[in-house]
């Protein structure tokens, strides 16, 4: 039986993706795909708006780090048209073959903009809310309490961030849940890859207690997921 007791250090394939544009969309559709028959997207959806409501303004700038295609940003702005609330999207990425997708299939959302660069580098922006989506188990756990701390000085109102909860059980049912819906063999190594790399609560606890000005709250969520929103104390806003 697996070791689950501390996060893996073992790299996911599509940190280092090597395939074609081609090979490259397929992979991102199949983890599309997966975020939402698994509960990803209305996840951190329900968070976004969760946090719009609790402070009304005129408009908001919303960030996703590490957006990939923009998925996520496409379905957060089909639903901020229908309640009629102005937002503006940027998705940030590293990965420049993912945002020219991202920009293809976003070319109908003139509220969503693209940005190929380091989080670190982004010196003087300023944002609403700060959401991240199956991004911060990529990283190692020295550098997670550095993103924390970027994303809440970057951050207005609050940080989502909505990541997998490291299991045996996770890992088994996503060995069956590929089988069947999951076509790309990245995908299906990456996603194992992904689990052994996520979080157990109580580190999700460590690193939130070092975060200041920040009021948390971890919740667990199907399909193993825990959403995480840090919201800046009202003399921090």
């Amino acid at each position: 039986m697996r070791d689950i007791s501390v996060r893996s250090s073992q790299i996911e394939l599509l940190d280092d993706f090597q395939g074609s544009p081609m090979e490259l969309e397929v992979l991102l559709e199949d983890i599309n795909r997966v975020n939402r028959l698994l509960g990803g997207v209305h996840i951190t959806s329900n968070a976004v708006f969760k946090l719009i409501q609790e402070n009304k303004k005129e408009s908001y700038t919303v960030l996703d780090v590490g957006c990939s295609d923009g998925d996520i940003l496409r379905k957060l702005a089909l639903r901020a048209r229908k309640a009629n609330i102005t937002i503006q999207f940027i998705g940030l990425d590293l990965n420049g073959e993912a945002l020219e997708i991202a920009k293809k299939k976003s070319s109908s959302f003139p509220e969503i903009s693209y940005l190929e660069r380091d989080v670190f580098l982004l010196e003087k922006l300023e944002v609403d809310i700060v959401i991240t989506i199956l991004t911060l188990h990529h990283f190692h756990s020295t550098k997670i309490l550095l993103f924390l701390e970027k994303f809440v000085k970057m951050a207005r109102i609050g940080v989502i961030i909505n990541d997998l909860h490291r299991s045996l059980w996770a890992y088994y049912l996503f060995k069956l849940f590929s089988v069947i819906f999951i076509h790309s063999s990245t995908a299906k190594h990456d996603g194992l890859i992904s689990i052994l790399r996520g979080f157990k609560k109580k580190e999700l606890l460590t690193f939130s207690d070092q975060v200041p000005g920040v009021d948390y709250q971890i919740s667990w969520k199907w399909a193993f997921r825990y959403r995480w929103i840090l919201r800046k104390r009202e003399e921090n806003i």
